[in-house]
């Protein structure tokens, strides 16, 4: 798919799509084409449905912005699609989207690299529903669904576990809990750029991340120095070992009473949310990148085999 004579490239911005987080993809993938035509650029925008390969072909776009988060969208099956219609692409390849998407494994990349991830088990749904599998406190969560989706947190002392909802998969990651502060970073190419503090009442669920007054983020956190250069290092090298393009974000839970052996990382998302309220926008101001910059930058960073 080489550049065409046209002025500016022609982009599909691929939104919406059939995962859990649909609706915050939507959002994602309209401001990114809004701040993509102010740019400069022509965008047509496309919520990925089941005819996502065939809307492609008739679309016939020089490059493909995917906005698309959670299943399908960033777990490596869309990806397939664009390196079988050789469409270059934004955000992570396929290997990497599906190794990141796979919390147990991406935890076991992350402990081959010396970085710290705290203990977990993959098990059936209704073993962990018979029994506890880990001393209480602990989550159960699915281990290829993003955003807090299905999450539940078993508190200490809690005489038995919960009683999950159907819609969890058969298979369900159990996790200790790591309790402590929320920090997340991002990584745009080979930089890692601030440490946001996410400060929230309560547990950060789905609503908290996405609905405004939710949660408030302290960009730069007001951490010690030496916890703002640990989360730079980790995030930059969870991106490389996981082999990550274009953007990245990774979680942290940061226990302050434990100093730098209190930093836990949670997991890295290869396609991070991107309105105007999100984590990365945020930082990539603070850092003096404004958000058309920034999705230019993404554009200019796709190709295939990635």
């Amino acid at each position: 798919m080489g550049m065409s004579s046209r002025a500016a490239p022609r982009l599909c911005v691929l939104k919406g799509g059939l995962s859990s987080e649909r609706e915050v993809s939507l959002s994602s993938g309209h401001e990114c084409a809004k701040a993509l035509r102010v740019a400069g650029y022509e965008v047509i925008e496309l919520d990925a449905r089941g005819d996502v390969a065939q809307r492609l072909v008739e679309i016939a776009p020089d490059i493909v912005f995917n906005a698309l988060h959670g299943r399908f969208g960033e777990d490596g099956c869309v990806q397939g699609i664009l390196e079988w219609l050789r469409m270059p692409y934004t955000h992570s390849g396929v290997l990497c989207s599906a190794l990141a998407m796979d919390k147990e494994r991406s935890k076991a990349a992350f402990r081959a690299a010396g970085l710290p991830v705290v203990a977990s088990v993959l098990a059936p749904k209704l073993d962990a529903m018979a029994a506890h599998l880990l001393p209480p406190p602990y989550v159960i969560k699915p281990n290829n669904e993003g955003s807090s989706v299905g999450v539940y947190l078993v508190q200490e002392g809690a005489n038995a576990p919960p009683q999950l909802a159907d819609d969890m998969p058969d298979l369900v990651m159990v996790e200790a809990f790591a309790p402590g502060r929320e920090l997340t970073t991002t990584v745009v190419g080979d930089r890692a750029l601030t440490v946001t503090d996410i400060v929230t009442d309560g547990w950060y669920d789905y609503d908290a991340k996405y609905k405004p007054g939710g949660s408030r983020h302290v960009v730069p956190a007001d951490i010690p120095a030496d916890i703002h250069a640990a989360c730079l290092d980790y995030a930059l090298r969870a991106h490389q070992v996981l082999g990550c393009r274009g953007v990245s974000r990774t979680d942290f839970r940061w226990n302050e009473a434990q100093g730098l052996e209190g930093l836990i990382l949670l997991e890295t998302n290869t396609q991070p949310g991107m309105t105007p309220t999100s984590l990365v926008p945020e930082q990539a101001a603070h850092c003096g990148i404004s958000f058309s910059d920034l999705c230019k930058w993404i554009v200019e960073d796709a190709s295939c085999d990635r």
